[in-house]
């Protein structure tokens, strides 16, 4: 057995782990809600369902490691430090794969929001396989790493660029997800539409923030569709952030609409406070959808029918893929290996420094 046949067992292992959802497991959940009430066991258990179900299956990883024939596994001297966020549970983990599964050292910096999860993880893995610790370590301080890769918002990005000029480096600022309508739209596909609006409190970045509907635009029809999400008022973080921005529109006397538990409100920002879901109207759909092709603040595009839009690699990385996915409704939240953030190719990046 190789040593990247070696890497894609233990991951493998990992993904059985998650998938048997053990009494262990559902304790370490538990600690992580106590430590983080966003991370809510429902959703930390659909975020750990989609990793075991997409990327940590013994053909999907072969498959998607066929397209990087430089990479070994084999144990390199080079160190890589990653900077992980913490606005989802575990949301980090496919650049962890991506390092682990090339051979580079890692040395991770984990954030205060998901600390309980990862060090559960990381502990278990070296458990299993003592090379792991070897190669896999976290550390509140990056430096003498030979590259990095760090998550944060634009605030911080703008100290990452400065601290990391130097060196080989993937650097992710805040991003965001839209969704085109037309108003032809299934029930099917508008329940899509609401997971990926309220999935995980709407807090990823691939939640949808913003709607793009056709002048005269029927919103009596899809208001009910977030009814499914109303639960989410139970949740005094959500519902704080629901009422506070409820109460400046009231004070502001901004036109909004609302199910009782998400605002929907005119905005041209395609970003969006908690609890809220802006909306604009469109006339030519074919403009709009190019425009939205190269806007470099989105991660999605969502619509029926999705396709890869022409023009869409804007990124001015040198590992740039398509920069705006495009999907379908209901299917944001369900990322594959191959769908990478900021349409930068991590695992061409790590090939690089080998």
């Amino acid at each position: 057995m190789s040593v990247l046949d070696e890497r894609i067992a233990l991951m493998v292992r990992l993904g059985h782990y998650l998938a048997d959802n053990s009494e262990a497991w559902q304790n370490v959940v538990a600690q992580a809600h106590r430590m983080n009430a966003w991370f809510v066991p429902e959703y930390t258990q659909l975020a750990v369902t989609g990793i075991a179900e997409a990327f940590l299956q013994e053909d999907r990883l072969r498959s998607w490691l066929a397209a990087y024939p430089a990479l070994t596994g084999q144990p390199s001297d080079k160190t890589v430090g990653l900077v992980m966020a913490g606005n989802l549970p575990l949301v980090g983990f496919h650049d962890f794969l991506c390092v682990y599964l090339s051979g580079l050292k890692l040395v991770i910096k984990l954030s205060s929001k998901d600390t309980v999860l990862w060090e559960h993880l990381l502990g278990l893995l070296g458990e299993w396989d003592p090379a792991f610790r070897d190669q896999v370590s976290t550390g509140d301080m990056l430096k003498g790493c030979d590259a990095y890769i760090a998550t944060g918002s634009n605030n911080s990005a703008r100290y990452f660029e400065q601290y990391f000029q130097k060196y080989p480096h993937i650097i992710r600022k805040n991003r965001t997800s839209v969704a085109l309508l037309d108003g032809t739209e299934t029930p099917e596909q508008l329940d899509g539409l609401a997971q990926d609006v309220c999935t995980y409190f709407g807090l990823g970045c691939r939640n949808v923030t913003k709607l793009y509907v056709p002048e005269g635009y029927r919103f009596e029809d899809l208001l009910p569709v977030f009814n499914t999400f109303s639960s989410h008022m139970d949740h005094h973080k959500y519902k704080n952030n629901y009422d506070f921005q409820l109460a400046i529109y009231l004070l502001n006397k901004v036109a909004y609409m609302s199910n009782g538990s998400l605002l929907l409100v005119p905005g041209e920002s395609p970003f969006a406070p908690i609890g809220v879901l802006h909306y604009e109207y469109y006339t030519d759909r074919e403009a709009l959808l190019a425009q939205l092709a190269s806007d470099d603040r989105l991660q999605c595009i969502t619509l029926k029918g999705a396709a890869a839009l022409p023009g869409t690699t804007t990124a001015t990385h040198a590992f740039a893929v398509p920069a705006v996915e495009t999907r379908v409704f209901g299917t944001n939240q369900r990322p594959q290996l191959n769908d990478y953030a900021d349409g930068i190719d991590t695992m061409a990046f790590l090939s690089s420094l080998l």
